[in-house]
């Protein structure tokens, strides 16, 4: 059985250069920039993006918004269930919405949390009940409220961030992208905050047409690599759509030689979902659970545009299956010499 092993995508990363707060000018990022052939490295700001792309290419963003998915809340009842005592503290990640009122969460503390379990926040404003158990250890939860369910959970959650952020956000935008329309991502498309409205204007005045996904980003994305050999590794599925007008405008692209850049390891992740071996796309909607590492052959997509990500990640590895291991590896190496702010709020690179 062929072998790829997590340790191989391995790199030092200083803890200062992990960037904590968004920079006050989005578009104000560095930008490294790598020939994906050659591996050659250049320095430059996020705004010189504009200079790499050509009219007749297609720019693919991913245009979900993050919902306030953490709510911190007490526990109600006391019954058999062995869990908590009533007032205990109780927090719940929203992971991915599987009915109207029904999610797939993540609780802490979760060994006690067990079917049965009601959870009160915000004075009873809303109140979840613990209905399953399912893979991983998360759990289904039913929620009971009155009135609109996106002004509820605006009044009560909070941006989940990473762990590896520990300052407080301060405006809740910045965690967005400026495109940001379809509420449901338990994280952001990181790759899209360096685009100010400004610049992707200036991008479709060049002649670069802008094609939109939406994938509802989910733990998955940024769960563990836990198995050595990667190929063991399970990814976590999360909904995605492609619609007919935006399939059209990449088939467009690719059928008069233009290149598809994708804005994220999301976007990319969703149109090779939607990807035929003839490098075409079809339109749908569905979920996806994609994994893409050193071996995989691209379809579609020509270009990336990404942020810097985890040691060991699936991230890491589907920006390796674009630039061979070498070369992603030395270009984290010169970014960590070079000082580039990584990770979430960090800076982006462009492989092209």
């Amino acid at each position: 059985m062929e072998k790829i092993l997590k340790s191989d995508f391995y790199f030092d990363l200083p803890e200062e250069l992990i960037a904590q707060d968004p920079l006050e000018d989005r578009a104000s990022s560095r930008l490294l920039v790598m020939d994906k052939k050659t591996g050659e490295i250049e320095h430059k700001v996020f705004t010189d993006v504009i200079s790499y792309l050509k009219p007749g290419d297609c720019l693919v963003i991913n245009d979900t918004k993050v919902i306030p998915a953490r709510i911190i809340g007490e526990r109600i009842n006391d019954d058999c269930t062995g869990g908590h005592k009533p007032g205990a503290k109780v927090e719940i990640l929203l992971l991915k919405r599987l009915e109207s009122d029904v999610w797939e969460t993540l609780v802490k503390p979760g060994r006690k949390a067990r079917p049965g379990m009601k959870i009160s926040f915000g004075d009873g404003r809303l109140v979840a009940e613990i209905i399953d158990i399912v893979e991983d250890g998360n759990r289904l939860v039913k929620f009971y409220y009155e009135g609109i369910w996106e002004e509820v959970l605006d009044s009560l959650g909070s941006m989940p961030l990473p762990p590896y952020i520990t300052h407080e956000l301060k405006d809740k935008n910045r965690y967005q992208t400026v495109y940001a329309k379809y509420e449901g991502s338990a994280a952001a498309p990181t790759a899209g905050l360096h685009f100010t409205n400004e610049l992707l204007a200036a991008v479709e005045a060049k002649g670069v047409r802008i094609a939109h996904v939406t994938l509802h980003v989910g733990l998955g994305t940024f769960r563990p690599v836990k198995e050595e050999n990667v190929l063991n590794h399970h990814m976590h599925t999360e909904h995605y759509r492609l619609t007919e007008e935006d399939a059209r405008i990449i088939n467009d692209t690719k059928e008069k030689g233009g290149r598809v850049i994708c804005v994220g390891t999301t976007s990319t992740r969703t149109v090779e979902t939607c990807a035929t071996k003839d490098g075409r796309v079809v339109p749908g909607e569905g979920d996806t659970s994609i994994f893409i590492y050193p071996g995989y052959t691209y379809k579609v997509l020509d270009g990336l545009i990404t942020n810097f990500h985890l040691p060991e990640s699936t991230l890491i590895m589907l920006v390796a299956a674009l630039t061979g291991r070498e070369n992603i590896l030395h270009a984290y190496d010169v970014a960590v010499k070079e000082r580039y702010r990584f990770f979430s709020f960090g800076d982006a690179c462009l492989f092209i």
